[in-house]
């Protein structure tokens, strides 16, 4: 059952050739670190392409209660004042981010540092989300949590006046640890290291150069790569262009190559070598995806791409590339149902902190439409029914994760019959125009009989 108060059931059917040029909404990862570091810098911020989505709006309201200004001008730019790194006033209503694990997770970061205490919660699914793999740092540069057990939502954390750099090793590759300990040194004096064990997505690396800090990428040999940041520098407010976000981007291409008959076109779609995983794995199973007017913009290269339906056959997913497509993994099963043969994935440990225990609810919509698939810890297999074999027919429990629906809704749009999920309420927090985009394109989308 889902547990949205109006469930938002929605069922997909078999669907003509997809064909169009969809608008994909900016980057969520980039969205919520614009408003988080123009809110630290010194001076006005400005964002063009932002995601004005449930997760972000809630980041933006989360950083007027911490002191910045933050306006929308009708032209659709955000406008950022903020208070300089240390400048955060203590809230007086508690944070709520909603179902934004990435929003909650970076701010505690930034908050852990300064001399003051918030409270924190979220929606039903974040409040089951566990917190303590980032409280467990923080509490290293002398911060303190109160809560419930086990690092639940809510919980007031208190920031530490006298905070000490630290060098923290990253038990499991994460962007949102690794994001927090590094905002969280923007406060302390020296120097703060983090050594992750493999790449993850390097957004905040990227952002803090652009805002002014100063921060340095060294090969930690047989433990990783070393990411250190300069404590106390000044940050000062930029220009911040936000990129479409490749893991939405991800739910029309991947119907655009299950679908026969369909070509698509996707504009301006980021290749951080970081977050560009799916689009390897993709190829290497037959997707034909061509690449055109490769370029940088704002930091982050930008190509456009060009998708063609295509028969998919299995493959093999290596630990080391999971960190680069982590929230693709869902989509990728999918593809995977539609492949000739059976697929491995492996590497898949965050997936079980996510919105929902992701691995299990991909494995369970699996067998909802008639896929045999087997999983364990950290790792999925998929037996692929080929292009035209995938059944159909079942009701996907989503677990109020945006990415389980979306994913099924595009299973539907290619199984022999329709699939419903049940319930759609929870997409806005990352893609509000998803439905309306995909049915623009062609797909075949309509509300269940009650």
């Amino acid at each position: 059952m889902s547990a949205t108060a109006n469930p938002q059931p929605l069922a997909a059917g078999k669907s003509p050739g997809l064909a169009g040029n969809p608008r994909i909404p900016g980057d969520k990862s980039i969205s919520h670190r614009a408003l988080i570091f123009g809110a630290l810098a010194v001076g006005e911020t400005t964002v063009k392409g932002l995601l004005e989505a449930g997760d972000v709006l809630n980041t933006a309201s989360v950083m007027r209660e911490l002191g910045a200004d933050i306006t929308r001008d009708p032209q659709g730019t955000w406008h950022i004042h903020g208070v300089g790194v240390g400048g955060l006033a203590e809230p007086s209503n508690v944070l709520d981010h909603g179902n934004s694990g990435t929003g909650v997770r970076l701010v505690m970061g930034a908050i852990a540092t300064c001399p003051l205490s918030a409270t924190f919660t979220g929606d039903a699914s974040l409040r089951r989300r566990p917190m303590g793999r980032v409280l467990e740092p923080l509490s290293r540069f002398g911060a303190e949590t109160m809560g419930r057990k086990g690092g639940l939502l809510p919980l007031t954390l208190k920031g530490t006046a006298n905070p000490l750099p630290v060098t923290y090793e990253l038990p499991v590759p994460s962007a949102q640890v690794k994001s927090a300990v590094l905002l969280a040194g923007l406060n302390a004096p020296g120097r703060t290291t983090v050594i992750e064990p493999e790449a993850t997505r390097d957004h905040t690396e990227r952002m803090l150069r652009h805002f002014g800090a100063t921060v340095s990428i060294t090969d930690a040999g047989r433990q990783g790569r070393a990411i250190s940041l300069d404590g106390q520098p000044m940050l000062t407010g930029r220009a911040v262009v936000v990129p479409p976000d490749p893991s939405s981007a991800a739910f029309p291409l991947v119907a655009a190559l299950l679908v026969p008959g369909s070509k698509i076109s996707l504009s301006r779609v980021m290749l951080n070598p970081t977050r560009a995983g799916l689009l390897a794995v993709l190829t290497r199973m037959g997707a034909r995806i061509s690449k055109s007017n490769e370029r940088i913009e704002s930091g982050e290269t930008v190509a456009d791409l060009e998708v063609t339906a295509s028969a998919l056959r299995a493959t093999t997913t290596e630990p080391e590339i999971a960190p680069s497509m982590i929230d693709e993994f869902p989509i990728l099963a999918v593809a995977a149902a539609f492949a000739e043969g059976t697929t491995r994935m492996n590497g898949l440990a965050e997936l079980r902190v996510k919105e929902s225990d992701r691995l299990a609810a991909v494995a369970a919509g699996l067998g909802q439409i008639g896929i045999t698939c087997r999983m364990g810890e950290d790792w999925l297999e998929v037996d692929g029914r080929g292009t035209d074999g995938v059944p159909g027919g079942g009701r996907v429990t989503t677990h109020m994760d945006h990415r389980i629906a979306m994913s099924f809704l595009v299973a539907g749009l290619a199984a022999r019959q329709a699939v419903t999920v049940d319930d759609t309420a929870f997409i806005s927090t990352s893609f509000p125009t998803f439905i309306p985009m995909m049915e623009a394109l062609g797909a075949v989308l309509r509300r269940p009989a009650a």
